[in-house]
């Protein structure tokens, strides 16, 4: 088999596997039998989950993504529909071009700003890009919806408000985040906010309990959380 096919299909299946949080020995036997460890791992744990075609427009986005991102924009330019450009923009996004991301929302929007789930992907992007103004101009259209309470967006919407000096209105959203069992990520931010304005007790609450919590943790979200856990950790030791 020509080198370069036996890292796509490395790529692939590393890639695979992450993607589903396979267990961690699989990318030994991807890594080290690089030809039969990848066929194996196909057959056990791709082929009995999609077809064919589905596996092989996934390699070809692994190696290639902006391939994808080309056919996308194709299909748009043949039909200009509010769903050909939420999936080109979704794909940018995904990519971590924020700022072509953006601009397919906006488009999508064009203007009128009702949609939730363009919304929350907005408040996203607009974050990323440091357009901390947008993130507050959107979120404010949806602060009352059941589906913005609680949710990163929320928590965007908080630290966006601190930058743009609202201190007390940032404090309430981003407390919001705050639940158990969930948003690692986002309350070790929270403690840290709370220490620059002068709450370490409150911060070090919540550091212990995400210390607790993690104990408690499936082995997947063990390996998902390691770094935050550790960074966590090691803030609560420094209180």
């Amino acid at each position: 088999m020509p080198y370069f096919l036996i890292i796509a299909l490395q790529g692939f299946c590393v890639y695979h596997a992450i993607k589903n949080r396979n267990e961690y020995y699989w990318f030994f036997v991807i890594i080290f039998l690089p030809v039969i460890g990848s066929i194996i791992y196909l057959f056990t744990q791709v082929f009995n989950q999609k077809d064919l075609n589905v596996v092989q427009n996934e390699i070809v986005n692994v190696i290639n993504p902006t391939k994808k991102i080309r056919d996308l924009q194709k299909q748009l330019d043949f039909a200009d529909t509010f769903q050909n450009r939420v999936n080109l923009a979704d794909t940018w996004m995904e990519l971590g071009d924020y700022s072509n991301a953006v601009l397919e929302y906006e488009k999508a929007l064009n203007g009128d700003y009702k949609d939730i789930g363009i919304l929350k992907k907005l408040i996203e992007g607009y974050y990323q890009t440091a357009q901390y103004e947008r993130v507050v101009f959107c979120a404010e259209k949806i602060a009352s919806k059941p589906e913005f309470m609680r949710s990163r967006s929320q928590f965007l919407f908080g630290l966006a408000l601190e930058e743009e000096g609202r201190s007390i209105e940032a404090e309430e959203n981003l407390r919001a985040i705050d639940q158990r069992y969930s948003n690692y990520e986002e309350r070790y931010m929270l403690t840290q906010f709370l220490i620059k304005k002068g709450k370490p007790e409150d911060a070090k609450e919540i550091l212990n309990e995400i210390i607790i919590e993690s104990q408690h943790m499936s082995k997947p979200n063990r390996n998902k959380y390691k770094q935050v856990v550790n960074n966590v950790k090691k803030l609560a030791s420094s209180l």
